[in-house]
């Protein structure tokens, strides 16, 4: 299938502005529970192996919520599907705050899970039917200004003598809000199923089967995996290989994971611009150059400051890779594949980003060093290199007309 032609919905600027809200407040709870983690442990007694038992609970929801959001968008629609996401995360995010025990936490990851699983994929669908690159870009720019926000927020309530509990209070009120603006403006967000970006009548939606038949849904499941992985592995460890490993000072560690997810949005800002001037391949190529440079550099740590430089380049080269693979998924399978493809990539990426750490954190353990961080990423961005040109096998992109 040929790339799809340019959208031709206007945007709304009320819609486009709470979306990126949205993305907003759904990036700040994977940042602030980096900065969260050592006050967590300490908490509940709990080891580096047991405490990634989180990363599985949150992911299983996430997962779940984003494999069967394209079915469920089609049928309840945008506005109901994004309201109901923010109550149930924010239903998740409150009960961190009145858990008595470890398992009772573990319960409410699996449902704030499924509220970040909902919004993510279904927003991720919704522009990838809607609107063009540059306005998916800087969504995910959106998530990356939470997640700047997010570090910065926990270290200063525990500089300022509160409790890891006291962020999640401020996350869950926040979800509260955002679920009220979703049902407030209904009316505006359209529909169920995306519609075409064409003239042309949109096709029935292809069943989830019908889409796991084709091969390159696959690879792109798996290459979801590998991003994702290195997206979170970097925030969420950094902070406790910088204090635990590297003698880092708190404040000093803190500030540069927010560098990290800062330079993570100042490129989505950037790359936002710049996307249609440049063949997305080969940015995507470049950006996997220089993240691997960035991964290198995390693991040689020359000079004190090498953690710092190696973050802000890893994190700015990382930006633009997630929204222009969802992007070409919706252009490469059309609007009777590509929310399908788009819910089981998110899902993907929501395995990667809660499987992958907690491995770290097992590995960690094992071998009594944080440093086995660095040399994973390296690993998992081979990985992503050599999926990301599997995507371009004849055979494997090839897309059947099962309609």
């Amino acid at each position: 299938m040929t790339a799809a032609a340019a959208p031709t919905r206007q945007a709304d600027p009320l819609v486009v502005a709470i979306a990126y809200l949205g993305f907003i407040v759904l990036g700040i709870p994977g940042a602030l529970l980096g900065v969260a983690t050592p006050s967590i442990r300490e908490n509940f007694a709990l080891t580096l192996d047991t405490f990634g038992l989180l990363f599985i609970a949150t992911t299983s929801g996430y997962f779940l919520a984003s494999v069967i959001s394209g079915r469920l968008f089609a049928r309840f629609g945008a506005a109901a599907i994004f309201g109901a996401s923010a109550v149930v995360s924010a239903v998740g995010l409150l009960g961190y705050i009145i858990s008595p025990s470890w398992l009772i936490m573990l319960a409410f990851g699996v449902v704030a899970g499924l509220g970040a699983g909902l919004l993510d994929a279904g927003m991720n669908i919704y522009f990838a039917a809607h609107f063009g690159p540059r306005l998916m870009n800087w969504l995910h720019a959106c998530f990356g200004i939470g997640a700047t926000i997010g570090p910065l927020l926990m270290t200063f309530i525990l500089n300022a003598g509160g409790t890891w509990r006291t962020g999640y209070i401020m996350v869950g009120g926040l979800y509260g809000g955002l679920a009220l603006l979703f049902f407030l403006t209904q009316a505006r967000w359209g529909g169920g199923a995306p519609q075409s970006k064409t003239d042309a009548p949109a096709p029935v939606s292809a069943s989830a089967q019908e889409t796991l038949r084709l091969p390159i849904v696959w690879v792109g499941i798996l290459l979801f995996i590998a991003y994702a992985g290195l997206e979170m592995s970097a925030g969420q460890w950094a902070f406790s290989l910088f204090t635990e490993a590297r003698s880092v000072d708190q404040n000093t560690a803190g500030l540069w994971v927010s560098i990290y997810w800062g330079s993570f949005t100042v490129g989505r800002i950037v790359f936002g611009a710049i996307v249609t001037y440049v063949k997305p391949a080969t940015l995507i190529r470049a950006c996997t150059g220089l993240v691997l440079v960035g991964a290198l550099l995390l693991w040689w740590n020359p000079i004190p400051e090498s953690g710092l430089i190696a973050l802000s380049l890893y994190g700015f080269a990382l930006a633009p890779i997630f929204a222009l693979l969802v992007t070409n998924t919706q252009d490469t399978l059309g609007p009777k594949h590509g929310p399908n493809a788009i819910g089981f990539q998110v899902g993907a990426a929501s395995l990667g980003l809660g499987v992958l750490p907690g491995l770290i954190g097992v590995l960690a353990e094992a071998t009594g060093s944080l440093e086995v961080v660095p040399p994973i990423l390296l690993v998992l961005v081979a990985i992503m290199a050599i999926l990301y040109e599997l995507t371009h096998n004849p055979r494997l992109a090839h897309v059947r007309d099962d309609g």
